[in-house]
């Protein structure tokens, strides 16, 4: 399972673990897929004090990426890059088991084995 960080995403994750406090060397970033959004799946990142024992655990310099086995292949070959524009700021994900996406760019299908979506509201 491959992820990839953009040089301004990782050091926007950096930031975002680092910044939280009682930081510990130990915590990272938990990538996920889960259930949900318009396509069937949507992607989640948050802070996680640790990995779980079964993660794969991915190292950019200090930064550390977990990802549960549930979600790996749904995100392997994902490069995460972060945008900050007038337009938009945030998370991209650019994912190449995606079938389709939702015009929002955080929601996605992957053929047969998505999920029903629920509508954007």
């Amino acid at each position: 399972m491959s992820v990839t960080l953009t040089e301004l995403a990782e050091l926007r994750l950096r930031s975002f673990v680092r910044g939280t406090p009682n930081y510990t060397a130990t915590r990272g970033i938990r990538l996920a897929v889960k259930d949900g959004g318009c396509n069937g799946y949507e992607y989640d990142i948050k802070i996680a004090n640790a990995p779980d024992p079964e993660d794969e655990i991915t190292n950019f310099g200090s930064l550390q990426v977990f990802v549960d086995p549930k979600s790996a292949p749904l995100l392997d070959g994902v490069v995460v890059d972060y945008i900050d524009s007038l337009l938009e700021s945030g998370f991209k994900f650019t994912n190449p088991n995606a079938t389709d996406t939702c015009g929002c760019g955080k929601s996605f299908q992957a053929g047969d084995c998505s999920p029903a979506g629920v509508p954007c509201s």
